[in-house]
């Protein structure tokens, strides 16, 4: 099994937290977003039988490539780094990794996480993921045979015709079918908006006889501004953390933690009450406040500090009063 995350997007509307890392590398619940996907997919994987997984990037430099590669390793596949270099669509970010696409393989874009409860049959010929939702108009769907197959692709449809959005997770039998409909696309200049798109690709599988699957899962959790960042960040603790997951290098004087909470190694928090909801970096440090709700990145420094649902960046340093806050990396805020 080999799999493809293409992510070489700027991440425009999780600024300022992308002006200094990659969108996927942005920490939630003590993870970057990408490392949370790829070990989530891995666990679908019958056996965890992962061959190869590579990053499509931007040029995110020499430190953010290293970690993407450590994280493969982690979960013993081979990592490799391709880049894309032009914004050329979701179908061209896949083809910037063409050599991958042989035999099984999964295509997960890296914007969004997801919870699912069953194991992978690989011997489908494809399985697309899916989340019914309430408003679809501002989605990707797909429609369904009487028997269950996936039959259509209507990008963000203003009358109904599905409630089952794509979540930007694909498996495909045979990777090299799927690269051999993108070579058409680009030989044959079908883009949409100057962009090649990888549902013009999925129509013409399945009008050439693939029967693709749905694959339904439980929570599906976007990561694309500050706002839902956060929301997804307090998912995956209740998922992942019940019980607050706290290193044993970290610090805690005269303060109350409250379930779910995620404290790194070399934290400290002082004479302060931190959760529900909170997930705090390597070595920073909280003195006398009260969060809940909120992401505290690595290195930074809080102090007589109220605050919910925010988001602080790495190697900042806040004090202050009652605030909801959008603090980048290297910033410093006295309110």
């Amino acid at each position: 099994m080999n799999i493809i995350i293409p992510m070489a997007g700027m991440g425009k509307r999780l600024r300022p937290h992308t002006l200094t890392i990659p969108k996927p590398l942005v920490p939630v619940a003590g993870k970057p977003i990408v490392q949370h996907l790829v070990e989530d997919i891995a666990a679908l994987v019958p056996d965890n039988a992962i061959d190869q997984i590579v990053f499509v990037t931007g040029r995110f430099g020499k430190e953010a490539e290293e970690h993407l590669i450590s994280v493969a390793e982690s979960l013993g596949a081979e990592g490799k780094i391709a880049y894309q270099d032009e914004a050329l669509g979701t179908a061209h970010a896949i083809w910037c990794a063409k050599e991958a696409l042989k035999g099984n393989t999964i295509v997960a874009f890296a914007d969004t996480l997801f919870t699912a409860d069953f194991k992978l049959d690989n011997e489908k010929d494809g399985v697309l993921w899916v989340k019914q939702i309430e408003d679809p108009s501002a989605f990707g769907v797909v429609t369904l045979d009487d028997d269950g197959h996936i039959t259509g692709f209507v990008e963000k449809p203003q009358t109904f015709v599905s409630d089952l959005a794509m979540i930007g997770i694909y498996y495909f039998k045979d990777g090299e079918k799927l690269a051999e409909e993108i070579q058409y696309l680009m030989d044959n200049k079908v883009m949409k908006s100057g962009e090649y798109q990888l549902p013009d690709a999925l129509l013409r599988m399945t009008q050439k006889g693939l029967k693709f699957s749905p694959g339904k899962v439980g929570e599906w959790m976007d990561c694309g501004n500050p706002n839902v960042t956060i929301e997804t960040n307090s998912k995956v603790l209740e998922i992942k953390y019940p019980k607050s997951e706290i290193a044993d290098s970290a610090t805690i004087e005269k303060a109350v933690i409250i379930d779910p909470c995620f404290i790194g190694e070399g934290a400290v928090i002082r004479e302060s009450v931190v959760g529900p909801g909170v997930s705090v970096g390597k070595n920073a440090s909280i003195e006398r406040s009260r969060i809940d709700n909120t992401i505290v990145q690595s290195e930074t420094h809080i102090s007589n500090l109220s605050t919910s649902h925010s988001m602080i960046g790495h190697h900042a340093s806040v004090t202050g009063t009652e605030k909801q806050l959008n603090v980048g990396d290297y910033n410093q805020l006295s309110c």
